[in-house]
């Protein structure tokens, strides 16, 4: 799959503007504020149909103007498509594959795999759980369309449950037959959801410390562990016993809404006891065995985007990941970087053909 050229207009800081990509290694360059990692944004945006670094669709709209349009055309198993992206304010923002719209994003999901690597992704170590559920989720879902669909049910279920309970509270009532279903319902969707995260990580964690150990050079022991209160006990039973608290909170405490992968290095948490190097060596390891686990899965190289992933790395870090590029079954690349001379030098120790674009 290639992403042969890219138009945007009115996209962030870009008024109007054409590019045409090499099918391996395209870099773009230039001081901060340009917009490089704008360009590799529009190209997420095509995958999934939103911004990874703003989800407001209104505040990627260049400002001063009423709308954006992204235009993307690809060559995937010898067939052209061509993706186009627009959002006008006040309007919803809409998809079109080859001219025919999606009646809902989700549909679109998985089409076009892309796995990002950013400096962002630091929000992972930071951030709670819920970061890194969207990781888990965002990367079992670009393999498993059902996935989506089942997580997206349980997410209306659980807000009709929180609304139920907040009506409790208001009203000074209980309907424990209402509740009843809602219950079995998170129970029905919650199940398949813990189930499929469990998987994820058995196919998942192996390919992660093999990554790890090759960035790293084996120098530490660093592991993820998958924590849910489904482990010891299912959600429906868990529902029934906390019911009081629920009450009390007006809020569902447990579930898989609930779930968290814990980041741990020499059997510490990474957040606490990782270095810089140490903590951007763990998420490159955890993007990269998200792009395996998605070829493996799908049979289809991701496109791949490197968004500033040179800063606060070691030389010897940096040639161990060029060392990957060049080495293994990658397809297209994007990368950004502030100094157009450590870029070129560092893709022309790959034996493939790039383009540079100075911004």
């Amino acid at each position: 799959m290639i992403l042969q050229k890219l138009s945007l207009l009115n996209y962030k800081n870009f008024e109007s503007q054409k590019f045409e990509f090499d099918p391996k290694i395209n870099c773009f360059v230039g001081k901060n504020g340009v917009g490089k990692t704008n360009a590799l944004d529009a190209i997420y945006h095509l995958s999934f149909g939103k911004s990874y670094f703003n989800p407001i669709t209104t505040q990627n709209i260049k400002h001063g103007s009423d709308f954006f349009v992204i235009e993307g055309y690809y060559e995937k198993d010898e067939r052209s498509e061509k993706i186009v992206v627009s959002a006008k304010r006040s309007q919803k923002k809409l998809i079109k594959r080859n001219g025919k719209a999606y009646e809902k994003l989700s549909e679109h999901i998985g089409f076009l795999p892309l796995v990002i690597i950013s400096p962002s992704d630091r929000d992972l170590i930071t951030e709670g759980s819920e970061t890194r559920r969207k990781f888990i989720d965002g990367v079992i879902s670009q393999s498993d369309p059902n996935y989506l669909q089942i997580l997206i049910k349980y997410n209306r279920v659980l807000g009709q449950r929180n609304s139920l309970l907040r009506y409790f509270a208001l009203n000074n009532t209980y309907d424990q037959d209402t509740l009843d279903i809602y219950n079995q319902q998170l129970q029905d969707f919650g199940s398949v959801i813990h189930d499929k995260r469990i998987g994820f990580l058995e196919s998942f964690l192996p390919i992660f410390l093999s990554r790890y150990k090759v960035i790293s050079n084996g120098e530490e022991r660093v592991n993820l562990v998958y924590r849910s209160q489904l482990q010891d006990m299912d959600l429906l039973s868990l529902l029934t016993e906390n019911i009081q608290k629920d009450r009390l909170t007006q809020y569902t405490n447990f579930g898989v809404h609930k779930d968290d992968l814990v980041f741990e290095i020499d059997g510490h948490p990474i957040k606490i006891f990782g270095s810089q190097g140490q903590q951007k060596s763990y998420l490159i390891a955890l993007k990269l065995a998200q792009f395996d686990l998605i070829k493996m899965q799908k049979g289809i190289k991701p496109i791949l985007l490197l968004d500033d992933i040179f800063d606060k790395l070691d030389d010897e870090r940096v040639a161990q990941i060029i060392t990957l590029v060049d080495n293994e079954n990658f397809g297209q690349l994007f990368i950004t970087d502030t100094h157009a001379e450590r870029t070129e030098e560092i893709v022309k120790k790959v034996k493939q053909s790039y383009k540079i674009f100075g911004l």
